[in-house]
């Protein structure tokens, strides 16, 4: 079980050190996070200026179908619009009555179509491309003729829809211990430029929550880190990144998704922060969203009593969508559900209420609803019934095609096979990656100066441990790379599965053991960890996702935090364990029972 007065004395802590950062900004002037990025122009402007004027009657043609699909982004399955594989096909049937991407843009007026790669939308760039066009064609050939608003999940890190050859970067937390927003920037404004060459124009990131539960199953590493004023840095970084590329950044979940022990896929998750806690924590990354300028911010389906005691998740809630997200905070932009077929939304009612409530809370975008016929039946019943009006639907029209016209959409919304080319995964780009994951990586602990190895004397090493599934499709499993990469730099490294590794431990100068996610109590990786120790040989623990693993494990003699266990990550800490770079990641959370807030060490500590 959680432990509720560790998690309570964390959250004391964190509302502190929120008000302390309040003063001490109006003291000292600006925090580690505020570096200035002095390679992008900061009076960049933020997207296209909509012709109101124009767009208002591009609504006023429309039929009341036509406006109400407009509200919706839904899953499509298979890699083409108009030829998917067969299986693809009766998927789309069997969800839609319809066999192609195209058929369903056509038959649904949607407003957007959302990739993912379990839907098999996400093999290739030029793929990702070409599927793009196929549903734009049949946008803007049928109904209303208004471009689709094409997105996905590419926060990078543990979430990553599309993956190499396109550029992996380190994710949110790997970014708040590096500090650095010029990085955040730098890799937003990458990353939307690959997206929107393959004709993606809206990216379900960045991650605004902030992280001070370590029990959080859902957020965690997704977020930036526990300080709110350092996550409110780097989002606004991200967003100005994202937009400066064409692409519509979505700060998520709001109000704030940071301190729950409930993963909202699969349960309801409340949030127990007072009014005066989630002013402290919560608000800030959104406010600063906001004031960036940002396009889109996802809601949460969360309740959150302190805010709104009805029981409603946050989805849902008139008072928080309009009350404090629209009138508070003075948000004008579009506000899109996550996605409704997760299991907190569904909870309190069916499926063909929640659209029609997230309409009547103050939402625009409805996203992937689990059954499209109904939830589009239900808004057009709502409608006619008199509880919604037609006029609120066109409030919610007017700002996606406000927000489609800020990204230029109406002027060319189909990518290029030559952009593909000229922009996704080129050596630029990769070598970007790799400067920003070379600041992330954290040394915690190095009490006997064992790192970083000698790479000139050829140590031999052995890797083991956990090999969680790359986000990214990377070039092998983490411990894989981790031992290539060592080699490369002149050790002699090799990869064994952990039910070998304390066999083939002796003789070997250390053992480098990668973690994932260690649970409380420690289960088997607890059990390694200790066989591996009883060995006599050195072991170096190297945190892959969690930086709270080491909290859970016998102490080592020395631990590393990477954050992701991505290709760039993984040669970030080779360089570090063999003194190539020396680690400049700093803590963006406090371990608890180990490390504080800010902690970090070089390779002389």
């Amino acid at each position: 079980m959680p432990n509720h007065a560790s998690r309570r004395n964390l959250l004391a802590a964190a509302v502190a050190v929120a008000a302390t950062a309040a003063g001490a900004a109006a003291a000292s002037g600006p925090a580690r996070t505020a570096t200035t990025d002095d390679a992008l122009n900061p009076d960049e402007p933020a997207g296209r200026r909509p012709d109101r004027a124009r767009l208002r009657r591009a609504v006023d043609r429309m039929s009341l179908a036509e406006k109400v699909g407009q509200l919706f982004v839904s899953r499509a399955y298979g890699h083409s619009a108009t030829d998917p594989d067969p299986a693809d096909a009766e998927q789309n049937q069997a969800a839609f009555g319809v066999r192609t991407g195209a058929e369903l843009v056509s038959r649904y007026h949607l407003g957007g179509i959302v990739y993912f790669a379990w839907a098999h939308n996400t093999r290739t760039p030029h793929q990702i491309a070409a599927l793009s066009t196929g549903l734009q064609q049949a946008a803007l050939t049928t109904g209303a003729r208004i471009p689709l608003l094409l997105s996905t999940d590419q926060e990078h890190g543990a979430v990553a829809r599309i993956g190499r050859p396109a550029t992996l970067f380190p994710g949110a937390m790997a970014l708040g211990a590096s500090g650095s927003t010029a990085d955040a920037r730098r890799a937003a404004r990458i990353a939307g430029t690959e997206l929107a060459a393959m004709g993606i124009r809206q990216d379900y990131a960045p991650v605004a929550d902030v992280n001070v539960n370590p029990a959080n199953p859902v957020i965690g590493v997704r977020s930036f880190g526990s300080d709110p004023r350092a996550v409110a840095e780097l989002v606004a970084a991200q967003v100005r990144g994202y937009q400066g590329a064409g692409v519509a950044a979505t700060a998520k979940h709001f109000p704030g998704h940071g301190d729950t022990e409930t993963d909202s896929h699969v349960g309801l998750p409340v949030m127990r922060h007072t009014r005066a806690a989630w002013e402290e924590l919560d608000e800030p990354p959104f406010r600063a969203a906001v004031e960036a300028g940002v396009d889109a911010i996802m809601t949460a389906h969360i309740v959150f009593p302190a805010l709104d005691p009805s029981g409603d998740p946050a989805t849902l809630s008139r008072p928080i969508v309009t009350g404090i997200l629209r009138e508070r905070l003075g948000f004008g932009g579009v506000v899109v559900t996550d996605a409704l077929d997760m299991a907190g939304v569904r909870q309190k009612y069916g499926d063909d209420r929640v659209p029609v409530l997230a309409l009547l809370a103050g939402c625009d975008q409805l996203l992937n609803p689990p059954d499209l016929p109904l939830a589009h039946r239900s808004v057009l019943a709502a409608v006619a019934s008199g509880e919604l009006t037609e006029a609120r639907v066109e409030e919610s029209v007017l700002r996606i095609l406000e927000l489609k016209s800020r990204r230029g959409l109406f002027d060319e919304p189909r990518p290029s096979a030559e952009t593909v080319d000229a922009v996704v995964g080129v050596r630029e780009h990769l070598d970007a990656a790799d400067r920003i994951a070379a600041a992330t990586t954290t040394l915690l602990a190095n009490p006997g100066r064992l790192v970083p190895f000698d790479a000139k004397a050829a140590p031999r090493l052995l890797v083991t441990g956990t090999d969680p599934v790359s986000p990214g499709a990377g070039t092998g499993p983490p411990t894989v790379v981790l031992a290539r990469e060592l080699t490369a730099l002149g050790c002699r490294a090799e990869a064994v599965a952990p039910a070998r590794a304390a066999a083939a431990a002796p003789g070997h100068a250390a053992v480098l053991l990668c973690t994932y996610n260690v649970p409380e109590g420690g289960g088997a990786q607890r059990n390694l960890v200790t066989e591996l120790l009883a060995t006599g040989v050195p072991v170096v623990l190297v945190a892959l996702r969690n930086p709270y693993d080491p909290a859970r494990l016998p102490a080592c003699a020395a631990e590393l935090a990477t954050y992701s266990w991505g290709d760039a990550e993984m040669r970030a800490a080779a360089r570090v364990l063999t003194g190539a770079a020396r680690p400049a990641g700093r803590l963006p959370v406090p371990v608890p029972g180990r490390y504080p807030l800010g902690h970090g060490l070089s390779l002389d500590a």
